[in-house]
């Protein structure tokens, strides 16, 4: 694949991420719902800081959360520069096909998100009990301390964890419980693409390997 449809690859994705983001962050209230379906839902959430809403001041309780997001965006920063050159060194070198398509899912999941925290602090205000407005002069927050948006949720199955297991027995339970993304699921997709399909994703690693191994 070359770099030109690696590149609109990536744009497309980038597009419609973003544009779904800024539609239901203009259009829903933090927490507001629509179905789709029984098992689909738009639920407009945020999220400060890592997967699953984990933050590194739940890690470091000596850091602050403003430290710990400034911090958090500065990795993804270098981290999508290292993508984007494995990215440019793989079509370079001609490697698969596979490889190429995902590591452009990967990049530009990564970098959708990347736009929400760098971004969305100053461009959008505050999101709590009212439609939040797009170039808002009341921004929530500033540069780098912006919060990724969520809204695909797949409510499969609710119920109950039977009485006798520990631990959580007696307690409701979701599945699937986490909201995300287009971005997320870019990344997923390109990350499950490398760990599924990694002989073909690497096929002159794996062939050199192969020829090096000792003959038992």
């Amino acid at each position: 694949m070359s770099l030109k449809k690696a590149s609109i690859i990536i744009i497309l994705i980038l597009l419609v991420d973003q544009i779904s983001k800024i539609y239901v962050k203009t259009h829903f209230m933090l927490g507001e719902d629509v179905a789709v379906f029984n098992w689909f839902k738009i639920l407009f959430v945020e999220n400060n800081g890592m997967a699953w809403g984990a933050k590194l001041s739940d890690f470091l309780p000596f850091m602050s959360d403003r430290t710990g997001k400034v911090i958090l965006t500065s990795f993804r920063l270098v981290a999508i520069v290292g993508i984007g050159y494995w990215l440019i060194t793989s079509i370079k070198q001609k490697g698969s096909r596979l490889l190429t398509w995902a590591v452009s899912l990967i990049f530009a999941g990564a970098l959708g998100n990347i736009i929400d925290s760098v971004l969305y602090g100053v461009i959008f205000n505050d999101s709590y009990g009212q439609v939040a407005s797009f170039m808002s002069e009341d921004a929530y927050g500033t540069l780098f301390h912006g919060k990724v948006v969520d809204m695909l949720h797949f409510p499969l199955w609710n119920g109950v964890f039977p009485e006798w297991m520990p631990f959580w027995g007696g307690e409701a339970f979701a599945f699937f419980e986490p909201v995300f993304n287009i971005a997320d699921m870019a990344i997923s997709t390109g990350v499950g693409l490398l760990l599924v399909f990694n002989k073909k994703a690497f096929p002159k690693s794996s062939k050199i390997e192969t020829q090096n191994s000792p003959i038992v």
